[in-house]
């Protein structure tokens, strides 16, 4: 193609493209806010469900608390909660993978 001509193809090709990135970028925006894991303490204690995006849709005490200390609650609260955001982090490298491994770049490598 001389050199000044718009190749009209690859322009045609590169909004396609775009508009497959959008679309793809919402369905995996969707599925950030949507995508439920859960998560529990080391000892059983709590049980935290979580979305990919990090927040915290649900926090479950699965055992009786009158015979542990504070301390003992609170720390299985806190493992609960790091475990959360690892599983959030998680989800969220999954769908990024899952939604966008099959898209190629404009470069088609």
């Amino acid at each position: 193609m001389p050199r000044g001509e718009i190749d009209e193809a690859w322009i045609e090709e590169a909004v396609r493209r775009y508009r497959r990135i959008e679309s793809l970028q919402a369905e995996f925006d969707q599925a950030v806010a949507t995508v439920e894991v859960t998560v529990r303490s080391p000892d059983g204690l709590v049980e935290v469900v979580v979305t990919a995006s990090g927040r915290i849709t649900d926090v479950r005490f699965l055992g009786p608390l009158h015979n542990r200390a504070p301390r003992d609650v609170a720390g299985s609260v806190r493992a609960a909660v790091a475990a959360a955001a690892d599983a959030a982090q998680w989800a969220r490298e999954k769908l990024h993978n899952e939604t966008f491994t099959a898209y190629r770049s404009l470069t088609g490598a």
